[in-house]
């Protein structure tokens, strides 16, 4: 039975449904979608060089920065692609081993960025409430380790939510009714009920979702704290600029996401959950570079001592 259900499966093609439902707005979904990939694309990669270029910006939380960065250029490209051929041709077609590796790369990116967001957080809690041991707490080695560990952590939850696919038997007529491989749209496939699939799969990712979410709300609790304590203007405009960025980057990403898997499903919720996903694969990732640079005097200093150095 599992090796018939192996060789349909290997040699056919999923049909992803996207946004067929509005054909006459593809083309625009086309344009809005490119445009902001390219933003992705031009803000993280400028983020990366950036920091690698200049020296003052040799610290742990642009080092963060620039795993956040590249981590959304992974994420966006694991799936956009796909969806702007999608967009721009008749043919909606994606193979079974490419939708597998996507699959496998957008669950592990996105869990990756739960935990590097816990460790930012993490990072900012040291520098503000124990500035004087910042740099012995926050040492080269540990950050690494943290960055290792979150990209770890992120693919191994992945790999086991993949296999748990991978063995699920798909029968029928192998439309997809989403805009990229994900987990729900691929159970929906299955010849059998999946209920107990689809409340495990609520379960892990409750667990990757909010003990994250809890650990960073802790963080800035105790951040908060701090900052009613302080008596420096200059210090509280710091700590505003660069928690408030972090604050809304974590926003960003865990509201809709939290409204994507976290809620039992609906009539409506499988075109609204297209859209919600599209917001945190393609809007977020171009927003997070902004939102850390507009205002950010060490940026803006790296820019100017680079373009001098030119």
């Amino acid at each position: 039975m599992m090796m018939e259900k192996f060789n349909v499966t290997s040699e056919s093609y999923f049909i992803l449904l996207g946004f067929s439902n509005w054909p006459h707005l593809e083309v625009v979904f086309f344009v809005i979608i490119l445009m902001f990939y390219l933003m992705t694309l031009t803000g993280n990669t400028f983020i990366i060089i950036l920091s690698y270029l200049d020296s003052h910006l040799h610290t742990p939380m642009y080092f963060f920065l620039s795993n956040l960065s590249f981590l959304d250029l992974c994420y966006t490209t694991s799936s956009i692609p796909q969806l702007l051929v999608n967009l721009w041709g008749p043919e909606k077609t994606i193979s079974y081993a490419g939708c597998m590796v996507q699959l496998y790369f957008v669950l592990a990116l996105g869990t990756t960025e739960c935990i590097l967001l816990v460790v930012m957080s993490y990072d900012r809690y040291v520098a503000v409430c124990k500035p004087l041991h910042y740099t012995v707490l926050m040492h080269p080695r540990l950050c690494h380790l943290l960055a290792v560990a979150s990209w770890a952590c992120g693919f191994t939850n992945s790999a086991v939510h993949s296999l748990f696919i991978l063995w699920v038997p798909l029968c029928g007529h192998l439309q997809v009714n989403h805009f990229f491989c994900e987990v729900p749209a691929l159970l929906q496939l299955s010849c059998f009920d999946t209920h107990a699939n689809e409340l495990t799969i609520m379960i892990t990712t409750s667990i990757v979702v909010l003990i994250p979410l809890v650990l960073i709300l802790t963080s800035y609790g105790a951040i908060a704290q701090a900052v009613l304590r302080m008596q420096s203007t200059t210090g509280l405009q710091k700590v505003f600029g660069t928690c408030g960025a972090h604050l809304m980057v974590v926003s960003l990403f865990y509201i809709p996401v939290m409204c994507m898997y976290l809620q039992p499903p609906t009539e409506n919720s499988q075109d609204r959950g297209k859209f919600i996903a599209l917001f945190y694969t393609v809007v977020t990732p171009s927003l997070n570079p902004l939102i850390y640079t507009l205002r950010n005097k060490d940026v803006r200093g790296a820019v100017k001592r680079l373009m001098g150095r030119e």
